[in-house]
């Protein structure tokens, strides 16, 4: 796969020419997995029942060396029907439309108080002083997180993706479920109204939550909550500012944003490559024959660029229908989320325009530094200057 760079679009595209489902060397033990490049094929593959993203049941007898913590390894994300089914249920009536127009105040206040510390006229980090703090502040409120213990939330949450350091991942993992076993505990003898309070308390018909699902759903939604949408905020800051003519198009018109957020979504994904999945039996995905008990790995960034579906896909184009895009996955496991994080992006976009007409790039791009993962695909930094 393309190492998370600067640009990995020309290798994306490369290998989606030479074949848009190819077999890849994954791991030092001689593995192989099937990576997913083209359109209709990453869609075929996300929707596809036959790959399981159950990973306990993988890597039950393989003996893996690491430490995740259940909470972790084995959440929402890596679960099947019917144990998807009821989880997802019990999650999604909190990001539905009413629930969030109901967050968008919160969302503009907050918003607007992080954008009130910007200096005019001196250098800024648009990640660290807006597309970090943003999300991290609205989910905490969501889940009832109290705000002191929020830089630790931030800081145990971006080490969980930081690749290449395995025992700082599984040690994050631990650090992050063992306060959420601890708020849960709290939250048992002080009720409040969060979103966490209600899963606590949640019922699916006669049946609770266990324990260990209370506590890997609170994870997952403080993770995923607002790491999407971190990347997809610094990505399409820095896709505006390097397309002048499409920024002031929005700024001129700003009740386009909401439309134009689909393009910035495709242009680059938030996430480049979805979560684990394996196939339970042999299948065929486009013209591919995959061998069964192997992985899948689905690259969202690269189907999104994949000009079979995308005319010219290395254009951003705010006029283009990009409703297809899969920067949020497809099927079943489509983000729940993703409701909340258009909602971020729309506010924030629309006050960094509205008082900052003058924002430009602080440094070359070419400088810029990208987070080095291959899941998640971010800004460790973007520098921009307010005037």
């Amino acid at each position: 796969m393309p190492e998370p760079t600067h640009d990995p679009y020309a290798a994306y595209a490369a290998m989606r020419s030479a074949c848009p489902v190819q077999a890849v060397p994954t791991g030092s033990g001689g593995h192989t997995s099937y990576l997913v490049l083209g359109y209709e094929e990453a869609r075929q593959a996300l929707a596809d029942p036959q790959l399981s993203k159950d990973t306990a049941a993988f890597f039950a007898d393989k003996g893996s060396r690491r430490r995740l913590h259940p909470a972790v390894a084995h959440n929402m994300l890596a679960t099947d029907p019917p144990r998807h089914t009821r989880l997802r249920k019990l999650v999604t009536k909190a990001f539905t439309t009413g629930a969030i127009a109901r967050l968008r105040p919160f969302i503009a206040q907050t918003t607007d108080g992080l954008l009130d510390r910007w200096p005019v006229g001196e250098q800024v980090d648009l990640v660290a002083d807006l597309a970090v703090p943003l999300p991290v502040i609205v989910i905490c409120e969501l889940l009832g997180v109290p705000e002191s213990d929020r830089p630790d939330i931030r800081q145990w949450s971006g080490e969980l993706f930081a690749a290449g350091e395995p025992d700082l991942i599984d040690a994050a993992s631990h650090s992050l479920a063992e306060y959420m076993t601890g708020l849960i505990a709290a939250k048992r003898t002080r009720p409040g109204d969060s979103l966490l309070d209600h899963l606590i308390a949640a019922r699916d018909g006669e049946d609770h939550l266990s324990e260990d699902e209370l506590v890997s759903l609170a994870v997952l939604l403080l993770v995923a909550g607002h790491e999407t949408t971190t990347n997809f905020l610094g990505n399409a800051a820095l896709a505006l500012l390097q397309h002048p003519a499409e920024l002031e198009r929005l700024r001129s018109n700003p009740e386009r944003i909401p439309a134009a957020l689909d393009e910035l979504l495709r242009f680059d994904s938030p996430v480049s490559t979805a979560t684990f999945r394996y196939t339970t039996k042999a299948l065929t995905i486009g013209a591919t024959e995959i061998p069964a008990d192997v992985p899948v790995l689905v690259a969202l960034g690269a189907a999104n660029r994949d000009p079979r579906r995308f005319p010219a896909p290395d254009l951003l184009d705010l006029e283009r229908d990009a409703a297809g895009h899969l920067a949020f996955g497809h099927g079943i496991h489509r983000c729940v989320g993703a409701a909340l994080a258009r909602a971020e992006a729309d506010i924030a976009l629309r006050g960094i325009l509205s008082r900052f007409p003058q924002l430009r790039l602080a440094v070359p791009t070419d400088q810029l530094e990208w987070r080095r993962t291959r899941l998640v695909r971010g800004l460790v930094s973007l520098p921009v200057r307010t005037r």
